[in-house]
């Protein structure tokens, strides 16, 4: 578990036996089973998790109780919901496992003492929440500019593995469209 973190971070910087053990330091790791939640609307986020294996979804449940896919996460890919674990709030958000999820996650001073106390893990923060927001903007804006059978097909391209873990109810909510449409583009 602890090999794979430390690829993670060496895929951008690289880092000693030393400086490793103290970046674990500001680390714990937990297992959730396939349907578990990790946090729901409402709870207090105090951590961003790495997921180590497994696979989950960032939803919003809006008012008439409707579930929107915000984001998938599986391995080496990061998840929280950020406003409130950056502001110290209650989730707008719910995390939920696709599937047997294994994860490593620390809190927001753990994330601020690795990047006080190792200056290259603010490069890795900076250099990963940059990839997320581009991958935010493009997002936004294929949803706002392409047909639902262009945004499918773009989903399939950008994740090809996603797209074998997932059902199609699950892209389709994750696209914006219905499983009826996604039917008819899928076949």
């Amino acid at each position: 578990m602890h090999e794979r973190l430390r690829n993670h971070f060496e895929e951008i910087v690289d880092l000693t036996d030393q400086e490793f053990a103290f970046v674990l330091t500001q680390f714990k790791t937990r297992e959730f089973e396939k349907g578990d939640f990790i946090f729901q609307n409402g709870d207090p986020i105090k951590y961003a998790y790495f997921i180590v294996s497994g696979l989950v979804k960032l939803v919003y449940h809006d008012e008439n109780a409707n579930e929107h896919i915000v984001s998938f996460a599986m391995e080496d890919w990061w998840e929280s919901d950020f406003n409130a674990f950056f502001n110290r709030s209650e989730a707008t958000y719910s995390l939920k496992c696709l599937e047997a999820t294994r994860v490593c996650y620390l809190t927001l001073e753990g994330y601020q003492k690795l990047s006080k106390g190792l200056p290259k893990m603010g490069i890795f923060w900076l250099q990963k929440s940059n990839g997320g927001f581009m991958s935010s903007q493009r997002r936004i804006l294929s949803l706002l500019t392409t047909n639902p059978k262009e945004r499918y097909e773009q989903f399939l391209k950008e994740y090809p593995s996603l797209g074998q873990r997932i059902s199609k109810t699950q892209i389709a909510a994750y696209l914006g469209v219905s499983r009826e449409t996604l039917s008819r583009l899928h076949s």
